[in-house]
């Protein structure tokens, strides 16, 4: 396994997502237990971006349960349709949000939060088994290269673990 990634310097959040993916996949495919891949990824993407907050929900029934995360204490569990993960969950489709405080029904997790993107992993029986979601503290920080890399990943999860 790969004890360290490169990461380009001075260069575009696609050029980090396209220098990343091929790293991820390779921590990830000798290891068998989704946990530790898991908290590697959120280790990478906060590494990477320097994200306020990166961290997966695992759905446990009727309910997102806290998973692997970097950053400061989180929510340990969403209700579906509740807040952006709840939502992302419910929709079976990544949200940006530009402004949390302007998304109905937001979980305050941590009042440093200002923008968030949730990416649903849905596995081949059309289930919603986690969701990735990642916070930062400014502003409209996400756009679309940050869904296509994040689904990217997400995607790399489901087809090893799901």
């Amino acid at each position: 396994m790969a004890e360290s990634i490169t990461l380009p310097k001075n260069t575009s959040k696609i050029e980090v997502y396209k220098s990343l993916i091929p790293q991820i996949e390779a921590v990830i495919e000798p290891e068998n237990y989704l946990i530790a891949n898991l908290a590697n990824i959120s280790a990478i993407l906060k590494e990477a971006f320097y994200f306020f907050w990166v961290g997966f929900y695992l759905v446990d029934e009727n309910q997102l349960v806290l998973g692997p995360f970097q950053g400061p204490l989180a929510c340990t569990r969403i209700e579906l349709g509740k807040g952006v993960c709840g939502s992302s969950w419910q929709k079976k489709q990544t949200l940006i949000v530009p402004d949390v405080e302007k998304f109905p029904g937001h979980i305050a997790c941590s009042a440093l939060s200002k923008s968030e993107i949730v990416v649903p992993a849905i596995n081949q029986n059309n289930q919603v088994v986690f969701v990735l979601d990642v916070d930062s503290e400014h502003f409209n920080n996400f756009n679309n290269e940050d869904q296509n890399g994040l689904e990217q990943i997400v995607s790399i999860i489901v087809k090893k673990h799901f």
